[in-house]
């Protein structure tokens, strides 16, 4: 039983945004950028010479060049994050589907439990009604033996 996820996908300047995140805007981040950049105000990130963020290069290319790099580093992590939640809920489906199988092997070991019971009982029944069938034969067979040394 598993559910139907709906993953619908909005374009946001280029970028894939799930629409589950509702909270967090990448649209809104890529403009907060964009003016930071316009008014040359960088990032203290993008100042460091060991941040993998912008190449070493970065103070040499324009901000064009970094935001569409930053953009371009932003789709993938936005790629990485949405197979991250999709693996989770591959995850949380598989999980399901095993509680799903436990209940239901749970469910039947129960019965077979049940369906035990009832055939230990009913063989410790017929055992009794062995055991009484084989003392009655016995005293049958004393009886004709009985009779027979009175017949001859």
């Amino acid at each position: 039983s598993s559910k139907a996820r709906n993953t619908e996908i909005q374009n946001a300047d280029d970028v894939a945004v799930l629409e589950d995140c509702t909270d967090y805007s990448l649209a809104k981040t890529i403009s907060k950028i964009e003016e930071k950049l316009e008014k040359g105000d960088l990032p203290d990130c993008m100042d460091d010479d060991d941040d993998d963020i912008i190449p070493s290069a970065g103070n040499e290319i324009g901000a064009e060049a970094q935001i569409r790099f930053l953009k371009a580093k932003l789709r993938v992590m936005q790629e990485e994050l949405d197979n991250v939640v999709c693996e989770c809920r591959k995850k949380e489906d598989e999980n399901e589907n095993l509680k799903s199988q436990l209940k239901d092997t749970v469910e039947e070991n129960t019965r077979l439990q049940r369906a035990i019971s009832v055939q230990q009982s009913q063989t410790e029944k017929y055992r009794t009604l062995a055991q009484e069938a084989n003392k009655k034969s016995e005293g049958l067979q004393q009886e004709v033996i009985a009779l027979e040394k009175v017949l001859h």
